[in-house]
Formats: C-alpha cells, structure tokens, sequence
C-alpha cells in the first residue's frame, strides 16, 4: 500500500451463442424434408391418370379387389351401374346348360377339438386366397381387354360402348349400343363389321383364362312384342356372339350359358327406351375352388 497502486480486473462474459449448439438445424432440416415431400406427394397425385394412380395401388397391393368400371363419359355418363333386375323372368335359353359352378360345401371335419377347428380355418384362409387370386386375374383381365381395344385404331373409338366390372358372378364385359351406333343391324342377329371386331378383341384375352363363360343377349323396351319377337332376338344375338367367339378360339367346353333375356334386365330401368338397354353382356365366371384330399364332404 506503500505506492498506492490501483488494480482494475476485467471479467469477459461468455456469449450465448454456444448454450444452443446446433440442434435446431437438424430440426429445421427434417421440417424442410418432412415440406418437401408432402408438396411432392401432392404433385404426383395432380399428374397422374386415374390409371397410373391404379397401377400403382395394385403394385402395393397385388391381390386387393380391384373393381374397375369402363364407360366414364359414354352412355353411363361415369355413373355406377346397380345390380340387374332380380326378376330375369324367364330367360330363354338357346344351348343346353352344364353343371353350374357351384360354391365350395362347408368341409365338416371328422375330427373333434384342436385339430377340427385349424381345419376350418385352414380351409377358410384358402378360400379367400382363392378369392382374392381370381380377383386379380380378372382385373388384369379388364385392363387387358381395355388396353387391346384402344390399341386398335379400328375400334379404339368404340371403349365408350364397352363396360367392364367386377361382380359376385365374376367379370362381366358388356357391349352396349349406343344412338346411331348399335352393335347389331336393326331387328337382325347379324353384327356391326365393328362389333365383331370388338368380339375378337374380347375373345383374345378370355382364352388365356379357363374361366367358364356365360353369354346373353338383352333387347331394350321398345323392342318387346306380344309375339315373343324380342325372346328370340335377343336369343339369336347371342348365339351369334358365342359363335363369334368360338370362330376365335374359345373351346365350346368353356361356354357355360347361352341366352336370351329381351328387357327383363335393363341397364337404365329408369329409362327403358335408351339404347344401352340394348346389349350383350359376357360374363367370365368365378371358379369354386377344389375341395382339398383327404377332407369329407
């Protein structure tokens, strides 16, 4: 204290720049990401087709149904079809019917407890499989049929007429007619140049499925008569359908039903008189799958 010195300490304060670190980047890095494909996500879905957007369900998911409805924009206009009438009246039929393919019989298991019951369910887990393995090949099928017609210039302006969809008896593929473009010449079982054209088509792809065939004929409501005119013209259409198809190939084996229904089945019951209630409807059929050996019925 002799000299009186005055000493002066400085203390440095540290920032608060490194209390932080750099946690909130990786943060801001996955919310970047995360914006990313979200707006990507979106931008697919805006420029894909309806047919892209299918493909690629079914490649996620090979074995969902797939229901898949031509016609948007044609004599339906995009609207769902209902079920036919319930009361086909009558159906004349013009070939002598096999068999019908009838549902798998319930498996009654001789055995009792534990190994009766993983029978059952063994059986019901084949069953659906089965289901769901037809359920792809008919939707193949369909995008097939889809695919062969529009890749023909001769018919490619026909698909409109051409409806396909999935139903509880199998696929069905109908051939509607549409005004001033019907598929057979006025009154006549003769078809249109084009409607044989569209048969070809539909015959290539049903041959390579063993799939039974059932085939009728539908006449619209200004076509009935007392007389029973429009029972044998509808009959006759589709007798020449199954002639047609069998001309390409398919195995007389493979038909199932031949027959005609006039107008007990419109398409648009609300409308008996349009056009589309004139048609043929082809129906690939569901197969029951085979009993597994060993079990009795």
């Amino acid at each position: 204290m002799a000299d009186g010195t005055v000493i002066i300490k400085r203390i440095k304060k540290g920032g608060h720049g490194g209390h932080h670190g750099g946690a909130w980047k990786v943060a801001y890095a996955d919310f970047v990401t995360a914006m990313m494909a979200f707006f990507l996500l979106m931008w697919l879905i805006n420029t894909t087709t309806p047919e892209q957007k299918r493909g690629i369900a079914d490649y996620f998911a090979p074995q969902s149904i797939a229901q898949t409805v031509s016609g948007s924009g044609g004599v339906l206009g995009g609207k769902v079809m209902g079920e036919e009438s319930a009361h086909a009246g009558g159906a004349q039929s013009v070939m002598q019917k096999q068999s019908p393919p009838s549902p798998a019989s319930p498996v009654k298991s001789l055995a009792s407890g534990t190994a009766g019951g993983a029978s059952g369910v063994d059986q019901n887990s084949s069953a659906s499989n089965v289901s769901k393995a037809q359920d792809g090949e008919f939707a193949h099928a369909a995008e097939a049929i889809r695919q062969s017609i529009q890749n023909n210039p001769d018919i490619a302006n026909l698909s409109h007429q051409v409806m396909l969809e999935q139903t509880p008896q199998g696929l069905r593929i109908q051939l509607v007619d549409q005004d001033g473009r019907p598929m057979f010449q006025q009154g006549s079982n003769e078809p249109m140049p084009y409607t044989k054209k569209l048969l070809a088509a539909v015959g290539q792809v049903i041959d390579t499925l063993p799939n039974r065939v059932s085939i009728s004929g539908h006449t619209g409501g200004n076509d009935a008569s007392a007389d029973g005119a429009a029972w044998e013209l509808s009959s006759a259409r589709a007798n020449a359908a199954r002639a047609l198809l069998q001309a390409g190939g398919l195995g007389s084996d493979r038909i199932y039903e031949v027959a005609g229904k006039a107008a007990s089945e419109p398409l648009l019951p609300e409308d008996p008189s349009a056009s589309a209630n004139r048609r043929l409807s082809i129906v690939l059929l569901r197969e029951a799958p085979p009993a597994p050996p060993g079990h009795t019925l």
